[in-house]
């Protein structure tokens, strides 16, 4: 089962964004600071904290909460 919270913190702490800010709207579009640079930090702690490897054609539409937390509960699922 994927602990969210944790998830929430990852990105919080690589997008230096408050938890409580990440919800079903937060997505690359909405969070400035979210560049291509920032993305592969993001994917490379989500792997590291989570035990799982993205793959490359996954990691590069993970843009919106919703569907990196998708990503990450079939990772941990498949792990």
């Amino acid at each position: 089962m994927l602990d969210e919270d944790k998830l929430k913190q990852v990105i919080a702490d690589v997008l230096d964004v408050e938890v409580t800010t990440i919800d079903a709207d937060f997505s690359m579009d909405t969070v400035e600071v979210w560049d291509s640079l920032r993305h592969m930090t993001l994917v490379l702690a989500i792997e590291d904290a989570f035990g799982i490897t993205i793959p490359d054609d996954e990691a590069s539409n993970i843009t919106s909460w919703p569907l990196i937390k998708i990503v990450v509960e079939e990772g941990v699922a498949a792990a």
